[in-house]
């Protein structure tokens, strides 16, 4: 265990409450800028992107692995609790409750730093207004996998620290450089700053799109933008493409789910990365 007393949570006292909010209450967490993570994964990915631990949870008189107690000893400074199993499985989202929960500080990305990087082949995704807990997620973990430097989210949208976008990320997003946009406005004076730095391209898919992607050899620097779920990439986005593609379908159907489209597109540009390239 970790090196002071645990706390006991056996009622629905404060602290209970404040936990429950963190994983349903999208308010909460933006409030106390805390993400709740649940599931050995996320948990791993987590520590290994060096966020800072607040909380652990466990429930008490379960026996821990030696992977758990090797997290309470190295987070001695987190509040560890032991909660009692009917609050714990409360706490769970999952049928078989996670022997850890944990809390931690939401790590913060501005457009300010990532433009001080100066990068002088940026790789870039942003999405608009993303809808679906699991789309984004599922996105995040193709940008991780092929090494995307930023992730943009612009306009309203899902909160991208739900626990579902957590476990669909597989802890993916620890590691993303997120940014949220303010503005059209803002988004517009980045990329104008980027093209003359660096000639960055800005690509847009739509199954609409006039440009095949068969025909495109897509390479950085460059951003792809992908659209809402249901409403496509806005008038003004459009316009701010240099093209706009679309993915060449043999099936029935005549669009891919928006994460698998993206994956696609996110591919097309990371099998020609170079692979001496710093991420």
């Amino acid at each position: 265990m970790g090196s002071k007393r645990p706390l006991k949570i056996s009622v629905k006292n404060a602290e209970f409450q404040v936990l429950l909010a963190l994983r349903t209450n999208r308010s909460k967490r933006s409030q106390e800028k805390e993400v709740f993570v649940e599931g050995t994964e996320g948990i791993k990915q987590l520590i290994d992107a060096g966020w800072e631990v607040t909380r652990i949870l466990y429930r008490d008189g379960v026996p821990l692995s030696h992977w758990a107690v090797s997290v309470l000893t190295k987070f001695s400074e987190a509040k560890q609790f032991e909660i009692a199993p009917a609050l714990y499985a409360e706490l769970s989202e999952k049928e078989n409750p996670s022997e850890l929960i944990v809390t931690a500080k939401i790590r913060t990305h501005l457009l300010t730093a990532l433009n001080s990087l100066k990068k002088p082949k940026p790789f870039y995704v942003l999405f608009d207004r993303p809808s679906d807990l699991g789309n984004f997620g599922s996105l995040l973990r193709s940008a991780d996998a092929f090494q995307v430097d930023a992730v943009f989210v612009l306009g309203h949208s899902i909160d991208v620290y739900d626990p579902k976008v957590i476990r669909a990320s597989l802890g993916s997003v620890f590691h993303t450089k997120l940014i949220f946009l303010e503005s059209l406005s803002q988004l517009e004076i980045f990329l104008k700053n980027e093209k003359e730095r660096c000639g960055l391209r800005v690509i847009g898919t739509d199954s609409s799109g006039k440009e095949s992607l068969r025909d495109k050899n897509l390479q950085t620097p460059i951003l792809i933008i992908l659209g809402n779920e249901a409403k496509g990439m806005s008038v003004h986005l459009q316009s701010l493409c240099d093209f706009i593609v679309n993915i060449p379908m043999l099936g029935v159907v005549n669009s891919l789910n928006v994460s698998c489209a993206g994956s696609i597109l996110l591919w097309e540009v990371a099998k020609n990365l170079n692979t001496e390239r710093t991420v």
